[in-house]
């Protein structure tokens, strides 16, 4: 089996093990078996030096993070609260616990905040990237 070929098995086994237990529990709450929580055509690229890095964040009420970029595409799922979210090009939006965004590599995260003035926000955050470089930059 080739390298590339091995390492696209094996980041698509981690993806599958990563978002398995969110999907679950959706499943769980679905009256025909599955709900759909998130479906993102990918970027064609090849894994060969990536990595995934995931990070939980968290914003105390109003809270928010300066404009920044990643080297890859991000993957990210509102754990609490809602966030208010925007990239360059796109219509802000206020995404609730539940539901997942996606950033395409090179993509400038202009707006990332807690979109409530008394409750807290998290979300975990799945940075696939070059592994040389650092899952998030400043613009």
């Amino acid at each position: 089996m080739k390298r590339r070929t091995m390492l696209e098995t094996i980041a698509a086994a981690g993806a599958s093990a990563l978002f398995a237990p969110l999907l679950a529990g959706a499943a769980e709450r679905s009256a025909n078996g599955v709900t759909p929580v998130f479906t993102q055509e990918l970027p064609t690229l090849t894994l060969d030096g990536w990595k995934m890095t995931a990070v939980e964040v968290s914003y105390g009420p109003g809270q928010d993070s300066p404009a920044h970029k990643h080297p890859g595409f991000v993957f990210g799922y509102i754990l609490e609260g809602e966030m208010r979210f925007k990239l360059d090009g796109g219509e802000e939006t206020i995404y609730h616990a539940g539901q997942m965004f996606y950033e395409k590599p090179g993509s400038v995260h202009r707006v990332s905040a807690n979109a409530s003035a008394t409750k807290p926000c998290r979300f975990l955050a799945m940075v696939f990237a070059d592994k040389t470089k650092p899952p998030t930059e400043p613009v």
